[in-house]
Formats: structure tokens, sequence, C-alpha cells
């Protein structure tokens, strides 16, 4: 047996041996390469035709687009769509020759565009993916922080100008729609447009970074928004993925001390954004020049414009209510500007919509918005001898009571526009929670940098998380029960008697809360909540949930001004005012009306050190400590929220 083995590795040494080195075996030009140097698939079965160009714009930066032209159109609107995010993603898919299934995905409104036969034209702006040029975040524009001669609305007018000459299938017409960064643009577009814009959607638009979009709320910095400044700045492409080891997000910013010392931990400070970040932490011009509502609010309204607000918006929340507000009463005839309030969170007004989290809202929403709201109000504008649309102004979702309204202004009791009327409820002894002003008295808890306020019930998941399950339900954080913060003692809870009527509420909740803190610095959060009835026969798992209506942060030191930081007094009680996020709500009998008070919403929002330092970003872990904090009740200069009760 040995005898045999050792021929057998003689054999196979020498087998070996026998084979000639790689480097001196003869070329095989007998097998040619299968694969072609350019291959250009065929378009056998679509029913549209797919073009990519670069466009170039005033300054001779081209600009990636592509363009997608359903097959056999003539005299077809256009629509578009500028994104920081991946045209070539958004208009692609190579599992379907067919338009609908090919822009199934985030912001295309893949329904509307087949039924009517748009053009559809989606473009990386510049410095992003395919197109030339530097890329600035929510570019500012020209004269607002810009000093150069482009900005978004030159390079929109540029586009517009080249598809009106260059794509013959098109009349003419173009429609500019978008969420999010995408509604940024589609905003930015109303000024100084080019005449071939007929009409523009912006969606959940980025409007003011500062006061309430995405990157502050009242001061307050929203650092689980690191993540997407550092993949959004990174690389034109943004391939560059954020990593953090760990499965809860708590954990992470916990131990990663002040928001400024988790961007050193990551290398940001090579980030121009983040640099301009952790420059302006208060409402200097930096912010104030370059957002778009007081933008627009100084330009002529020539595009008729249809903005959509999403009611559990949370990412952005705050601007096209600020739009609204600012242009609304410069449009008295409604000719130009109409709004639209679904109950949706950010960017779900492409799927059915009918329900979020766990509420169940009665019908498709979202398939209401898009075939009868949205459907007839771009026809009007993009396709040739379309009718009137016949829009109401306002069409507002009640969340509650699961219907629709159309009114003629916002906010309103009424399709005419009767205004609602502003009703104190105020915070009373006990936890109680009523219309009339009890007596004096203070309610304390100690709010303690080390053992912060979750937003959500941990393990808490990043930002980017989807909503496959309750666990990645991220985007659907504002309808989160809210019991289990109640149980804290770092956060005072008051609740109203049951409700025997329905109470309607449309507009701006108001905060008037009086506060002292033992500390130089605080935040201060207040959370409007609908308490259900301990039993739902219909839905049993609904019993007792107590679902979030509005809520809001407001960062102390900026009592007195937001341009200005100021430390608090120890102990001083002092008057905070600030509103609420916008609502359309309807408390239903059987329903209680709660509120809630605490001092951290942890890591959404980075952690005030309750110790006045200059700037945040650079606190050190000496400064974060105790504070005892106390609302005081009683009386017309106590605490209360105003709601805008409607009938």
């Amino acid at each position: 047996m040995h005898h045999l083995l050792r021929l057998a590795i003689v054999a196979l040494a020498a087998g070996v041996l026998a084979t000639p080195a790689f480097g001196d075996m003869a070329p095989d030009n007998s097998l040619p390469t299968e694969t072609p140097a350019h291959f250009v698939p065929t378009d056998t079965g679509f029913d549209y035709v797919r073009r990519t160009v670069e466009i170039p714009m005033r300054d001779g930066v081209k600009l990636h687009t592509v363009i997608l032209v359903p097959k056999g159109s003539t005299h077809a609107g256009i629509l578009l769509t500028r994104t920081p995010y991946g045209a070539d993603g958004m208009g692609h898919r190579n599992d379907s020759p067919h338009l609908d299934s090919t822009l199934r995905g985030y912001d295309n409104p893949a329904d509307v565009v087949v039924q009517d036969g748009y053009i559809r034209v989606i473009q990386d702006i510049r410095g992003k993916h395919g197109s030339e040029g530097d890329f600035v975040m929510n570019r500012p524009p020209i004269g607002h922080g810009n000093p150069t001669g482009i900005d978004e609305s030159s390079d929109i007018y540029d586009t517009i100008d080249w598809l009106v000459k260059h794509v013959p299938e098109s009349n003419g017409k173009v429609g500019i729609i978008g969420i999010s960064y995408d509604g940024f643009e589609a905003m930015v577009a109303t000024i100084r447009p080019h005449p071939a814009l007929k009409v523009a959607v912006p969606i959940n638009p980025m409007i003011d970074g500062w006061m309430g979009d995405d990157w502050f709320h009242r001061g307050a910095f929203r650092q689980q928004m690191i993540p997407y400044i550092y993949g959004m700045v990174n690389s034109r492409g943004s391939d560059i993925g954020w990593s953090t080891g760990h499965r809860d997000d708590y954990d992470l910013y916990l131990k990663g001390g002040s928001a400024g010392d988790i961007g050193r931990a990551y290398g940001m400070e090579a980030l121009g954004f983040w640099q301009k970040i952790l420059a302006h932490p208060a409402y200097d011009s930096f912010w104030s020049d370059q957002a778009l509502d007081k933008v627009a609010a100084n330009e002529p309204m020539t595009v008729p414009t249809m903005l959509v607000h999403s009611l559990w918006d949370q990412e952005d929340n705050y601007g096209d209510m600020a739009v609204y507000r600012a242009l609304a009463p410069r449009d008295p005839n409604h000719e130009k500007l109409w709004l639209v309030l679904g109950p949706w969170r950010h960017a779900k007004t492409w799927e059915k919509g009918n329900t979020i989290g766990a509420i169940d809202l009665g019908s498709n929403t979202a398939t209401t918005f898009r075939q009868t709201i949205l459907r007839p109000f771009l026809a009007r504008y993009l396709k040739d001898d379309a009718p009137r649309a016949g829009i109401a102004p306002v069409n507002a979702f009640v969340t509650g009571a699961n219907t629709w309204r159309q009114l003629d202004t916002w906010p309103s009791a009424c399709r005419t526009g009767c205004a609602p009327t502003m009703q104190r409820w105020f915070v009373g002894a006990d936890g109680t929670l009523g219309t009339t002003a009890p007596a004096t008295g203070e309610d304390a808890y100690v709010s303690d940098p080390a053992k912060p306020v979750p937003y959500r019930v941990r393990p808490i998941q990043s930002w980017s998380h989807g909503v496959a399950d309750r666990e990645d339900s991220w985007p659907e954080w504002l309808v989160d029960d809210q019991r289990q913060f109640a149980t804290r003692t770092d956060v005072l809870t008051y609740v109203s008697p049951v409700l025997i009527q329905p109470m309607g509420i449309a507009g701006e909740p108001l905060v008037h809360l009086l506060a002292s803190t033992s500390g130089t610095d605080s935040d201060w959060v207040v959370k409007l909540i609908d308490v259900y009835p301990d039993e739902v026969e219909a839905e049993p798992s609904m019993g007792g949930y107590q679902l979030p209506i509005a809520m809001e942060i407001f960062r102390g030191r900026y009592r007195e001004g937001y341009a200005t930081p100021k430390a608090l007094v120890p102990g001083k009680a002092q008057a905070y005012r600030f509103p609420l996020p916008t609502v359309n709500h309807v408390f239903l009998p059987g329903h209680r009306v709660m509120v809630q008070v605490q001092s951290s919403w942890f890591p959404l929002y980075d952690r005030n050190p309750q110790t006045f330092v200059p700037n945040i970003f650079n606190a050190k872990p000496g400064d974060y400590k105790k504070a005892t904090q106390k609302v005081f009740r009683g009386g017309a200069d106590g605490t209360w929220l105003e709601l805008p009760v409607v009938k």
C-alpha cells in the first residue's frame, strides 16, 4: 500500500513538473472574447423610449438627465423632477419594459404619469451622481447667501429651456414635482421661472432647515440627521456609507458625547456643509436669508403651485405651511396657490395611504389624493385644452374623523373661511387638564442628561430604516404610542376628563409654558396627545392608545430671540411661547386630551447640557449636569395650550 502511494505521489509530481509555466504558454488567438466592446440593448417590448442626455447650463456645467417618453407620444406635457438621489435609479428598472413598473418607487407618481401620458424627466442636480459641477446642500437662491451667478433656479430654467427645444414629442408645457429635497427643487423652481414652467407641486419640501425642517427645530439640533449629512456630502455618488456598530442609536449618541464630538469622530470636519452647521447654531442671517418662505414672499407669484403637507411628517413638517402662510394673503382669488393636508408620514403620497403605523385611516388616502386632486390639477396646466380642474383651494384630511374637507382658506372651520376659536387648555394639579384656570401651583422633575428621555421605545433604529416592521418603522415614529414615556418620572403628564362631544382642532396649537430650571439652559418638549378609550371593541389593540397629534421641542436659550442665545436665570419662572406643528384632528367622544412636558427627546435631538455654553456642538462632558425643572400652573399666567377649535 505504501509503495503504491509513493508511486502515485511521484507520478503526480512528475506531471506537475512537466506542466509549462504560465509565462511560457503561447497566446490562444483561436477563442476571441464573446463580449462586445459596446452593447446597445434594444427596446423590444418596451412601451417607452429612454434617453440619457447631458444638458449644458449657462456656465458650461452639464447635468445628467434621464428622459422617459411613452411610445407614440405627441403634444405631451413634461413632468420634471430634480434630485440628489440618483436619476438613473429613479428612472430605471431592469426587470420591466413597462413605464408604470419602471417608475415605481421614491418620488415617482407612476400611475398619474402613465394614465395621462406625460414625458417623465429626472435630473441629477449639480454636483451629484452623473452631473458635473459642485454640490452645495440646498444651494441658496442668488442674492440670498449666494453671491454667484447660478443657483438651482437658474439650472431649472436652463434645463426647461433645453427640454422644450429638444424633446419633439412635447407640447412645450413643463411641470415640476418632488418630495423632500426634490420638493425644495420644485419650490425654488417658482423663483424667476422659465415661461414654459406651467405648474409646480412641492411635496414635504425642505424650506427652512433651522426653524423646523431637517437640521434644527426651534434651535435644537436633529442629530439623527448626521448620517444623512455624512452620506450626502462625502462623495458625488453618496457611496460611502455610515456605519456604527450599534443596534441602538440611543447608545451610539449617548456614548459619542456632543453632536460635534460625534462628527469629529467620523471625520466630518472635511465636509463643507457640516462645517456650516457647526458655525451657525443660532438663527442668524445664514439661515434666515435662504429660508424659501421668506424668499418666495418677495417674489412675483406666476406659477400655479400646489403645496402638499403631511400631518405626521417626521422630517419636514414646518416649511410647506410656512410657505402657505407667506403666500396665501397674496392670492385672495385662489389663482396661484393650493394646499393639501394629508394623514401621512414624509413621502407617503405615492403609496396607498390606508394606514399609518397602527392607525387605520379608513380609505386609501394617498390614492385619493393622486387620482382626484393631483391628477386633474396637473392636467389643467400640462395638457392641451384641458378644462378647469375645479379643485378646492384647500383639501384637508381630518384625522380622527377620517374624512376629507374642501375649504377656501386654511385654517378654517368652514368652506368660506370661518376662523377657528382659540381655546385655552390649562394644566392642573394632580395631572389634570381642562378649560378652567386652576389654582396656582407647580410640578417638578429632574432632567438628567446622562439618562435622556428617548423619543421612541428602545432599541432605536437609525433614521434610514424602512417600515417593514415595528423595529424598522422610523418613518412613522410620530404616531408611536406614548404610554411608555408617560411612566417616566422626568415626564409630566396632564389628561382631561373623557370627552362627551367631539372636538375638532385645525391649525397650529400654541404653547404657553411657564417654567424654571436650576440650570442655565434647558430644552422644553411639549406633546399634544389623543388618548383612546381603555377598551376599543372594534380594534382591541388600540385600547388606551396615546396617539400623538402634535409634538415640538424648543431650546430655552432662544427664549428672547432665535438669533442671539442667552443664558437662563436659575430658578426664575420664565414664559416660553411657541407653536406646535399644524393639526387637523377630531378628538372623538370617549377619548381624552393629554399634554406631556419633558426636557429631552433623545437621540433624535442632541442633548442640552443644561449649562449655558456658547455653542452646544462644543460642549464638554463636564458641562452636562442634572437640573430641577418646574412647570407652574394657575391663572392666565400659568401653563396652557391654546387649541384652534372648530365645530
